[in-house]
């Protein structure tokens, strides 16, 4: 399996390639040069298969010759033996038609522990043959970074630095991030926004001397192994409801779009996917970028579903590749005229955007609303990111076709908003019921590249 960059002037790479480089040299991201297909009997066989199973069979045909087939049964078995729930994903009817898909049985309770737990297999049986070291960067608003430190904590031969916005996170988030006393952990809280913790990993990754001077490797949903891993439970779900015999639709909280295009990589390789509902909150540039063509972007606005408070949703890239044509140099020029606030995407482009994704957005007093109704109504209790995609679910139902809402966090992440919704404050789960005991350990740091640089290069050396 061959990596071709989605601005066409990055060397071509395979699957161990790609995922240890993460950002293309030329600044775009990886994405595989012909997707796989699976059957309708491939897909009829996964169903009533382990979760592990599965993810064995989909990422494999991905791997190419990177990883012998040992060696990814293994990676897979120790990504989710930590998982609170033998389904890992399951599934929970809200209503008639209308599921749940639970990601978060993980150790961070959030979806990302599904692409991290396995990267972090991967790297380390990478590393393990080369005998490199490499320093992590990533830029979280939220999740990401807690999934990051927890898959690399503690190892001998990566430093792990993750970057968030002071003051932008919830306090569980942040907690996660702060307080694992592990030597070569370092949280950075930046002063900006989650946009600018981005801008700056990627300026980093764009200053070649000093990439390759620290052994940079990112795992922010820029890496491609990131998306790859998140396609499995698609496959899960829409299987457990009757694909490949039906249609199956999915609606997904949406911030910087790794997790819905993993979503049209699952519909590219035959599964029947309907619908892709991308559900926003009031940072609503997808939303806008979908309706009218144009993708502007303005300022973050803080918001009760922090993970969301997104306006260059990075994996948006790989969505215009493809609808594109994959025409990199139409790629490069859009990616350019986005320094300067934003673009219009061509109306074929445009068109080949609709035909995969549909969208909405969620106010602030509607996600609470939501969160509020669906205790009322089926006694679960949802985290404000999962609401913005309940609501938008709730008005993209279609008679016949299951709905799949993917609940990406569980609610006690978010404790201020879930109380603020329904009057409690949800409890943590055992693992992490001692979190706010813990002491933290945190870099305030500016907003800027050659500061950060600076403090990478010190904490190494230390």
């Amino acid at each position: 399996m061959r990596y071709v960059s989605t601005r066409g002037r990055a060397p071509v790479l395979d699957f161990e390639q790609a995922m240890m480089t993460g950002l293309a040299r030329d600044g775009g991201l990886y994405l595989p040069e012909a997707m796989p297909m699976f059957s309708a009997d491939e897909i009829a066989a996964l169903e009533g298969l382990p979760y592990e199973e599965v993810a064995l069979r989909i990422v494999t045909p991905f791997v190419g010759d990177s990883f012998s087939q040992e060696e990814l049964k293994g990676a897979i078995a120790r990504a989710y033996a930590g998982f609170d729930h033998v389904a890992r994903a399951p599934l929970v009817q809200l209503a008639p038609g209308h599921h749940l898909l639970e990601l978060f049985h993980g150790p961070t309770i959030a979806f990302k522990d599904f692409a991290m737990q396995l990267i972090g297999q991967l790297f380390q049986l990478a590393l393990a043959r080369s005998g490199s070291r490499v320093t992590i960067l990533g830029a979280t608003s939220g999740d990401t970074g807690s999934a990051a430190i927890e898959a690399f904590k503690g190892l001998d031969n990566v430093d792990v630095f993750i970057m968030y916005p002071h003051g932008r996170v919830s306090e569980v988030q942040r907690r996660q991030m702060s307080t694992p006393s592990e030597a070569n952990v370092h949280a950075l809280a930046v002063d900006g926004t989650f946009d600018d913790c981005q801008a700056r990993l990627k300026d980093l990754f764009n200053d070649h001397a000093f990439r390759d001077a620290v052994g940079l490797a990112g795992v922010n949903s820029i890496n491609w192994a990131r998306v790859l891993a998140q396609i499995v439970y698609y496959f899960t779900a829409a299987v457990s409801l009757g694909a490949p015999g039906r249609e199956v639709d999915f609606t997904v909280p949406t911030g910087n779009f790794g997790d819905i295009f993993a979503g049209s990589i699952a519909k590219e390789m035959g599964l029947p996917i309907g619908r892709l509902v991308a559900a926003v909150n009031q940072n609503d540039i997808l939303h806008r970028a979908l309706s009218t063509g144009e993708y502007r972007v303005g300022e973050a606005q803080p918001s009760i579903s922090p993970s969301m408070d997104i306006q260059v949703s990075s994996n948006f890239e790989r969505a215009l590749w493809l609808a594109y044509g994959r025409d990199g140099a139409a790629i490069s020029q859009l990616m350019d005229e986005l320094k300067s606030g934003g673009f219009a995407i061509s109306q074929g482009a445009l068109q080949a955007l609709r035909e995969t994704y549909a969208s909405g957005r969620v106010s602030e007093a509607e996600t609470l609303a939501m969160i509020a109704t669906i205790r009322a109504e089926t006694g679960e209790v949802i985290c404000p990111h999962t609401a913005v995609g309940v609501k938008i679910a709730r008005e993209n139902l279609r008679p016949g076709v299951p709905m799949v809402t993917l609940a990406t966090a569980h609610p006690a992440k978010f404790p201020d908003a879930v109380e603020q919704a329904i009057g409690f404050r949800p409890g943590l789960p055992p693992q992490m019921a001692d979190l706010f005991e813990r002491a933290e350990r945190i870099t305030r740091i500016e907003n800027d590249a050659d500061r950060l640089k600076s403090l990478i290069l010190e904490r190494r050396a230390a």
